[in-house]
């Protein structure tokens, strides 16, 4: 199940509300682990096994590590068992093809299907254990306590990665409040407009596209780069607004990173995150940059590998992640003092690393990359221009020049300046209008679209 879907909003949402606000405050933890589970069984019965099960080990491996005896011991358990069933279940076939290439062998692919949002509950997991073993906060009071928070289903399969001690005083006690509510609701149908409205339509466009010019080669990866921003950063928004309807404050996934000066600001804004569990649990043991600039060198290589793998089991990812890796390795050395003092270019620039990063990401392979970056730098013997890219760039103009305002914070100062005028009783009005109008316009969106995915869904 996906938050953009009919069944979701119009269903299992109403339902468990009903029962959430009836229930007295002692079980409504107990009510959201139900339905976490239940929504995670209804998008993967087979594997919730292995949900449980990591709530379980994790939640006593904690136990142990907190009486000290033998704790760096458990880490190391902990980690190991944490790390293994990612890899088993994400990467077993990965290995299994470059191990064949690599030594002509002829093993069997296991195809196992990777379990719904692995990726996240398993680095939740990990920061969970790591911190209770740094003393940062005590392990959970109860094991429904801690798989509350490992199985909250508004972040359970994409993300946030949310850390305990973020949510450690709302596990306990939470207060629901009109205000938060009513900020959960915009925040939600806001998600789930930019979701639906926005990247579905994007999708369509870069799937339509199949004639080869120059300018086709650019539309496609712009028009991927706005779809993923606005499928993942509107999917947080909808974790986000779910989190504050059930008291939850998680914190900001996306900070507009498209409008970034320079990757390093890039990486400040986009899936949050993720760069900061990076940073914290991997980056900064290995020495951070408080080593020789060989082991620094070392260390943001390191991060950038495994932030590419762990986007997926392909090696596409792993040069996506290894060219960011490089990009800013570059500008911490010596681009990022000269990019600082340009005030156009530096945006242009960035602008085109992301849009190519965004191709690497999308390809299948790494010759359709080089094949790709051919036809947009002019080294293809391909046209510029046809009458069926402008066919496609006059239908989806409308939506491209909607999605890049956007992508911007310009709509949301405009009211932020409103608001604090004589102008401000018309605005919550319009407001409230206007996600009425939004929320009735996805819904018939919803209805009548097939074309529904969800890039982030298996990782």
């Amino acid at each position: 199940m996906i938050f953009s879907s009919i069944t979701f909003i119009y269903y299992f949402l109403p339902i468990l509300l009903l029962i959430y606000f009836i229930v007295p405050s002692k079980y409504k933890n107990l009510v959201l682990l139900f339905f976490s589970l239940l929504f995670y069984f209804l998008g993967e019965p087979k594997y919730i096994i292995i949900l449980i099960l990591s709530c379980i080990i994790n939640y006593y491996i904690s136990k142990l590590i907190e009486k000290g005896k033998h704790k760096k011991l458990y880490l190391i358990i902990g980690l190991t068992y944490n790390i293994l069933q990612l890899l088993i279940f994400k990467y077993t076939d990965f290995f299994i093809s470059n191990i064949n290439t690599i030594f002509k062998t002829n093993l069997n692919y296991l195809y196992l299907v990777m379990p719904i949002g692995i990726s996240f509950f398993t680095f939740q997991a990990i920061s969970y254990i790591v911190d209770v073993y740094n003393k940062k906060h005590k392990s959970a009071d109860t094991l429904i306590t801690f798989m509350t928070y490992l199985c909250l289903f508004p972040q359970l399969i994409a993300g946030p990665i949310v850390r305990y001690s973020n949510v450690e005083k709302e596990l306990k006690s939470r207060t629901h409040t009109f205000d938060k509510t009513s900020e959960g609701i915009k925040r939600f149908i806001i998600g789930l407009s930019k979701k639906v409205l926005l990247a579905n339509v994007l999708g369509e466009f870069s799937k339509s596209i199949i004639t080869e010019t120059v300018v086709s080669s650019w539309l496609k990866p712009i028009s991927f780069t706005l779809q993923i921003y606005f499928d993942f950063s509107g999917y947080s928004d909808m974790a986000i607004g779910l989190g504050l309807i059930f008291g939850f404050r998680f914190l900001e996934n996306f900070n507009y990173p498209l409008i970034a000066s320079s990757i390093t600001d890039f990486w400040r804004r986009w899936h949050i995150s993720l760069s900061s569990w990076f940073r914290d649990y991997v980056y900064i043991p290995l020495g951070g940059n408080r080593v020789s600039k060989l082991k620094w060198i070392r260390n943001i290589f390191i991060v950038w590998f495994l932030t590419g793998f762990w986007h997926g089991d392909s090696w596409n990812f792993i040069i996506w992640g290894l060219y960011f890796g490089i990009l800013l390795i570059i500008e911490k050395l010596f681009l990022g003092k000269y990019l600082e003092k340009t005030k156009i270019f530096k945006y242009i620039y960035t602008s085109i690393i992301v849009i190519i990063s965004f191709l690497i990401f999308n390809s299948n392979s790494v010759s359709e990359i080089f094949i790709s970056l051919k036809n947009m730098f002019f080294l293809n013997n391909i046209p510029f221009i046809n009458n069926e890219t402008i066919y496609y760039l006059k239908s989806y103009l409308v939506i491209f020049i909607i999605s890049i305002i956007s992508a911007t914070p310009l709509l949301k100062n405009i009211i932020k300046k409103l608001s604090n005028t004589k102008f401000k009783n018309i605005i919550n009005i319009l407001e409230v209008i206007t996600l009425i109008t939004l929320l009735t316009i996805t819904t018939a969106f919803l209805i009548d679209e097939s074309f529904n995915p969800f890039l982030y869904f298996r990782f």
